[in-house]
């Protein structure tokens, strides 16, 4: 598997599977490492913190190695900020939070509802975008599968209320802050990653202002909680962004989006077996539902969506997909 920033531009199609599997299981294996942190005493925002803190230093080196210079733009950088927040911070943060609450692995499953959300947004804020039946049983059968997970014919707990809640509210904000950067930032010729180390950013930025408000100074919680962190930021939201552009350029965004199908797999079993964490039923059932909810809303026909700005060097080609196909993160 190529290894050094070169494989955004050289990548093969043959030698995109092993690229594919690590970002699935990277993702899914962070509702974990934000399991570990909170449980360890860090506060929600400082988990968020480290995430986009670590996450930015390796973007950053990422754009240093290949001198993609920065945009001057004032306009740019004020949408990042935006993006930075509701894409980032918040939804960082609501996740941490969340996972006080409920497992690593109902947390997963929550994560698989972005692209539904991101429909959602879309049918508000794109006018072009239009409502289809097929769009509209599928945001009914996530619907649907999200009340199974909750277990509503028995009531409910009221931690597993509370902190799906807060993670629906996250999932919420992850699907406008794809819609946002579509609408603003899918143009020009900056490229990707530049864009996205200024986001993470602005992220660690109101994090590091608002973390102190929010759970005081920050708690270490020893060397294995912060090496989830390191590994949570500079993976998670460093590298594993990488790999994914990489899959993107050798076969296309509609076969790399399919990482959201896997990542609820791969947060049940880094939670059920490292964690020992307890996996429901009715846990399993909510997920193929949502799960076949986002299919159905990703295989329905609609108007195609500006492509991610080119690399230098790379012609623009037209995307495959509506953004509410964006792979799922958490």
């Amino acid at each position: 598997m190529p290894n050094s920033v070169d494989a955004l531009t050289t990548t093969p199609a043959k030698a995109w599977v092993p690229q594919f599997l690590i970002c699935s299981m990277i993702w899914g294996s962070g509702f974990a490492l934000i399991k570990i942190g909170v449980e360890a005493g860090i506060e929600p925002g400082w988990v968020a913190f480290w995430r986009c803190f670590f996450g930015a230093l390796v973007l950053w080196a990422l754009v240093l190695v290949r001198r993609l210079g920065v945009p001057r733009d004032r306009r740019v950088w004020g949408h990042a900020l935006v993006v930075g927040t509701v894409l980032n911070a918040l939804p960082f943060t609501l996740f941490a939070w969340g996972e006080q609450h409920i497992s690593s692995v109902t947390a997963g499953v929550w994560n698989s509802t972005i692209p539904l959300f991101t429909l959602v947004w879309v049918l508000v804020m794109l006018p072009d975008e239009k409502p289809t039946l097929r769009r509209l049983v599928g945001i009914g059968t996530g619907l649907c599968g999200a009340l199974v997970v909750l277990g509503v014919w028995s009531g409910g707990q009221d931690s597993l209320m509370k902190g799906s809640l807060i993670c629906l509210v996250a999932t919420a904000s992850y699907g406008l802050g794809y819609t946002y950067t579509r609408r603003f930032l899918s143009g020009g010729d900056i490229p990707a990653i530049t864009l996205t180390a200024i986001q993470v950013s602005w992220g660690a930025i109101e994090l590091a202002l608002f973390a102190p408000l929010l759970g005081g100074a920050p708690h270490w919680g020893g060397m294995g909680p912060m090496a989830a962190m390191v590994v949570l930021g500079a993976v998670g939201t460093g590298l594993a962004y990488m790999w994914n552009l990489s899959v993107i350029r050798a076969v296309g965004s509609t076969v790399a989006s399919t990482v959201a199908y896997l990542t609820p797999l791969w947060a049940a079993i880094v939670g059920v077996f490292f964690l020992n964490e307890s996996l429901g039923w009715n846990t399993v059932v909510g997920a193929l539902l949502i799960v076949s909810g986002v299919l159905l809303t990703r295989t329905a026909a609609s108007r195609p969506a500006p492509s991610a700005p080119p690399e230098p060097g790379e012609k623009p080609r037209r995307t495959e997909e509506a953004e509410a196909a964006q792979p799922a993160k958490p």
